[in-house]
């Protein structure tokens, strides 16, 4: 059955909140739990000139990146978003629903540009500082002189668990090849040889540059399901030719001007390329498949080759963060371009727990492979467990030995899944930005959105657990606990 329905205006269509925000939402929640006032510091001190136009509000920075990340838009669909959500924009420190566009979606880049990564990393700091978390260690703290690290005293005011885990945060790129890698660079490099012949155009013969023979030569090889190595090393052969006599031709084209015609973008390029041949013929002749620095995109060249030995992705391309847990709360303690060895960054790690909370944690929960001499040692003068086996040969391990390891195994699943749920849900398997200083934002800005998240959490079950007592107290006569009242 069905009934017609009459169709009705806009002017009938009726709000549910009428007229007012819903204090339940999860946007307002959200907005609450943010320090906005703290952050507003820190975003004007970015600041240092009273020129120039008036720069958008911190927390409309700051709020339209968080709905970037957390909802997974783009820079566009972001802001379009936000011009239809009367929440998201109350988010972002609007006073009163406006249709219209709060900015333009080019502004979001700006904003990943000033709020660098050591910014994000502040505001992460101030976000998981939540009063209200009382799984956070205890306040007691050892002796704040340098005599309170030995062991007897560090080991009285140890508290807490710091998990320490290691991952990559690939870029978005293509897989890199040196044929493809070489090849890209060949046609940037003809692009910029007939931008700078349009000078002489009409005065002097445009050099060859063979462009249609290398392409074909290229495209012989790189359709070939498994090409052989004398084919290959033929093919690299020909396009380092190419490249060679194109850069020879820049060069002579540069030296007839006074000045050089090549903008900032042109030139950068066009130095990656130079050192991208350099590495590629270095390779060739010494028949090498390494070399230092090596540039894997010629349009992002900071990203490098990071070597991780998984089964699905022995290779990534990325950054390479060490990442620290504690109480749900994650910080991102190293992040390099160049690939590191995890075992290196865990006295560095526990070095931050001890000036984030004043005293050294209790136990540290890792992977094999920081159980290196100088971390055991390390740990054991500050009164520190260290999981995992002693190094040598296995001893005869007792039953509660065993036990401790899987107790230790399972509770080390809790920094897996932080880092399986930014891979899977906040976009840390494949960085979008293109530029060094904004990757390094976005991977701060979604760990930062994880904590805001996890804060949420615990605000809630806060309210639920005092609900509870209240419900017990009210109608059985419980006595409420002191730790279960807000």
């Amino acid at each position: 059955m069905y009934r017609q329905n009459k169709q009705f205006t806009i002017n009938d269509f009726k709000l549910p909140f009428e007229g007012k925000l819903s204090s339940e939402n999860r946007w307002v929640r959200m907005a609450e739990e943010t320090p906005w006032d703290e952050i507003e510091k820190r975003y004007a001190s970015l600041f240092t000139s009273e020129l120039g136009n008036v720069a958008k509000p911190a927390r409309m920075a700051v709020g339209a990146l968080i709905i970037k990340v957390k909802c997974g838009y783009s820079d566009r669909e972001t802001v379009q978003q936000i011009s239809e959500n009367p929440y998201m924009q109350y988010f972002i420190g609007l006073k009163e629903f406006k249709p219209e566009r709060p900015f333009n979606p080019s502004l979001m880049s700006y904003f990943r540009k000033r709020l660098n990564f050591e910014t994000m990393q502040d505001i992460n700091e101030l976000i998981c500082k939540g009063k209200d978390n009382d799984e956070e260690p205890p306040s007691e703290a050892p002796p704040s002189s340098n005599e309170g690290h030995n062991q007897d005293n560090s080991a009285s005011g140890n508290s807490g668990t710091l998990l320490i885990d290691g991952t990559c945060a690939p870029a978005d790129i293509r897989y890199p090849t040196d044929l493809s890698l070489l090849n890209e660079g060949r046609e940037k490099l003809e692009g910029l040889i007939d931008f700078l012949h349009q000078s002489f155009k009409g005065k002097t013969k445009k050099p060859r540059t063979y462009r249609q023979k290398a392409r074909e030569q290229y495209l012989a090889i790189s359709k070939k399901r498994n090409p052989g190595k004398k084919q290959l090393r033929r093919a690299l052969r020909q396009q380092l030719g190419y490249i060679q006599r194109d850069l020879k031709h820049i060069d002579r084209y540069l030296k007839k001007f006074e000045s050089n015609p090549l903008d900032d973008k042109q030139q950068e390029q066009l130095e990656v390329i130079q050192e991208l041949y350099y590495q590629q013929k270095y390779m060739y002749d010494h028949k090498k498949n390494s070399v230092p620095n090596r540039i894997v995109s010629i349009s992002q060249p900071h990203v490098r080759p990071i070597v991780r030995g998984k089964a699905g992705a022995p290779t990534e391309f990325g950054a390479k963060i060490s990442v620290s847990l504690v109480n749900g709360y994650t910080f991102i303690d190293k992040l390099d371009w160049n690939n590191f060895n995890e075992g290196t960054s865990l006295i560095s790690s526990v070095e931050k727990y001890y000036h984030r909370y004043g005293f050294y944690p209790k136990e540290v929960l890792v992977d094999a492979i920081y159980r290196t001499r100088d971390n055991i040692r390390y740990c054991k003068d500050r009164g520190i467990r260290l999981s995992g086996p002693r190094l040598g040969r296995p001893p005869a391990s007792s039953e509660s030995d065993k036990k401790q390891q899987r107790q230790d195994a399972k509770d080390r699943n809790a920094i897996e899944g932080k880092l399986g749920i930014g891979k899977r849900r906040y976009g840390l398997a494949r960085i979008m930005a293109r530029l060094q200083e904004t990757s390094e934002t976005v991977i701060a800005l979604q760990f930062l959105v994880m904590n805001l998240e996890h804060r949420l959490r615990i605000h809630l079950s806060f309210f639920t657990r005092h609900l509870f007592w209240v419900f017990k107290e009210r109608f059985f006569g419980v006595i409420t606990p002191a730790s279960n009242k807000l």
